[in-house]
């Protein structure tokens, strides 16, 4: 992975149906930094999100990767871009396993699957259906599961819900070595994640909304 790395944004603008979202909003990170973002319900963190893995349109607005633009490469979003959302998008009738393994085949990352497991803990439910899980266990499957992307570029969305103390430690070691092998993260959440405060820059994306100071609710 490369750690001299830079993913940043400029004059981004977004709408769903006919309202819109957040606009100008601008951002720049570096490898081995986490962006949060933060700001209440509405404010368009998720919509911020599934933009930058490519599954909402911009209005306006640029997308840079080490100073190249990727807005419509599908190429390097797929290569770069980790994305998850606040569902697990398991199937529930697979094994723990086997529903890492699905992926983990389509990537050619067969060989992380063991350590991704490891990582999370979930070893000893390998075997189970995930329909069998709690919450928290469907949780920490979803996230072994991106641990085996070979993305640079991690997109979070809530990656804490439903996770116990422990499965929070074993979060942010992950996040902790991804980072230090050069990653960058982007994380919508108002947990606190155990890292370092130096390696975190907070965006607060009531900042860009364009209906700033008003009661919303979380369409998006």
């Amino acid at each position: 992975m490369n750690k001299n790395q830079t993913f940043s944004a400029k004059g981004l603008s977004v709408n769903r149906g006919d309202r819109a979202v957040f606009e100008n909003l601008n951002f720049h990170i570096n490898s081995g930094e986490l962006l949060k973002l933060v700001g209440p319900n509405g404010s368009g963190k998720s919509t911020l999100l599934k933009s930058l893995a490519g599954l909402l349109d911009l209005q306006s607005g640029t997308i840079d990767h080490n100073g190249q633009s990727v807005i419509g490469d599908t190429d390097w979003r797929s290569r770069s871009i980790c994305y998850l959302a606040h569902k697990n998008a398991l199937k529930n009738e697979f094994t723990v396993e086997e529903n890492i393994t699905f992926w983990a085949e389509l990537w050619q990352t067969e060989d992380q699957i063991t350590a991704a497991i490891e990582q999370m803990g979930i070893k000893l439910l390998c075997d189970t259906p995930v329909a069998y899980l709690s919450s928290g266990q469907k949780r920490r499957t979803a996230l072994a599961r991106s641990l085996c992307h070979p993305a640079d570029i991690w997109l979070f969305d809530e990656p804490t819900v439903g996770l116990d103390d422990q499965g929070l430690r074993l979060l942010s070691n992950a996040m902790g070595k991804h980072m230090d092998a050069g990653g960058m993260i982007l994380c919508a959440t108002h947990v606190d994640l155990g890292i370092e405060e130096a390696k975190i820059t907070r965006l607060n994306l009531d900042d860009f909304s364009v209906n700033q100071n008003t009661d919303k609710t979380e369409l998006w």
